[in-house]
């Protein structure tokens, strides 16, 4: 992949947070997600990549979508994967919490996982615990395991946990085990990728979400030298055969790194639209907007922290 691509990735995620961010605290999520869509989709066509979705948000909530098999760029080489979402965080929007994030992924074809939008369960880490864990260990393995790698006591963990009744078993085990819980409403990517950063204070990300989300944090994660595992979640024989139809051999086989992301390349790019512990969220004064951006590639190893200022009088379109 061209190294520009890193940059240009980053107009498109903050297009889209620019856009979405109006509608903080307004209690209007379905409106946020279209107006991201909107700008992110408006971006995307201005970049020189052949990109096609392959794993996308708004399916499961019958929100606005980048739908999988869409096609986005200027049509030009390189042929790219694309995964996305262009609000994580819809209903953190609408009430004006934490961590909502604009977010994009790609990487060469033919990558990443090609998956329908549904639930998957995930267990995500660290640098420092990459080959330590297991999804399908007992909870209390796996915090013992982090515990040891890190250097830590089981007290002193943090675990994230989409508060959802279906997590009350999970919920029970960490707090048995002895670890500390941080639950989250929505947004486990910015959850995944702060395992990632030690000053977050997050160690482990464990239970069920969205699929689009996991692959997404899975290129964060490779970028980070961090790791996710996951296993996908088909409700139903017709989720089920799609899966089929889409290549999956064995739905609901374990998914480590290399099944999530193949490959030695791959670039993540995020940016805040809410205030959070890694970015903060898009600001406004005027015709002048300022956003907080977090741009890597997995080839490099490069993170790179983007703030940026945007006169919009110059580019009503989000696109300049």
């Amino acid at each position: 992949m061209e190294r520009s691509l890193t940059m240009e990735l980053v107009r498109v995620t903050e297009a889209a947070a620019i856009a979405s961010g109006r509608w903080m605290g307004y209690g209007k999520k379905d409106e946020a997600d279209a107006a991201a869509t909107e700008a992110m989709r408006k971006v995307f066509d201005t970049i020189p990549m052949r990109g096609t979705v392959v794993i996308g948000e708004g399916e499961m909530d019958e929100a606005p979508m980048l739908y999988i098999g869409e096609r986005v760029g200027m049509g030009y080489l390189p042929e790219v994967d694309v995964a996305v979402d262009p609000l994580e965080g819809t209903n953190i929007v609408a009430k004006g919490l934490w961590n909502a994030l604009s977010v994009v992924a790609i990487s060469d074809k033919g990558q990443l996982l090609h998956a329908p939008d549904m639930y998957m369960d995930k267990i995500a880490v660290g640098p420092e615990a990459v080959g330590q864990v297991d999804i399908d260990a007992p909870v209390e393995d796996n915090l013992k395991a982090v515990a040891r790698a890190t250097g830590k006591d089981i007290e002193d963990l943090v675990a994230v946990v989409l508060d959802r009744p279906r997590h009350a078993k999970l919920i029970e085990d960490i707090r048995k085990a002895g670890a500390r819980i941080k639950l989250i409403p929505d947004g486990d990517v910015a959850a995944a990728i702060h395992t990632g950063f030690p000053d977050t204070g997050v160690d482990i990300l464990l239970g069920s979400g969205g699929a689009p989300e996991g692959v997404l944090s899975a290129v964060a994660l490779k970028c980070l030298g961090g790791e996710i595992q996951g296993r996908l979640l088909p409700e139903d024989e017709e989720q089920y055969q799609r899966c089929v139809r889409m290549g999956l051999k064995d739905p609901r086989k374990v998914l480590r790194m290399d099944d999530l992301v193949k490959g030695d390349d791959a670039i993540f790019a995020a940016t805040g639209v809410t205030d959070g512990e890694l970015l903060k969220g898009v600001r406004y004064k005027g015709s002048i907007a300022r956003t907080y951006s977090l741009v890597m590639r997995a080839k490099t190893g490069t993170i790179r922290f983007v703030e940026g200022t945007h006169r919009l009088e110059k580019k009503p379109n989000l696109i300049l």
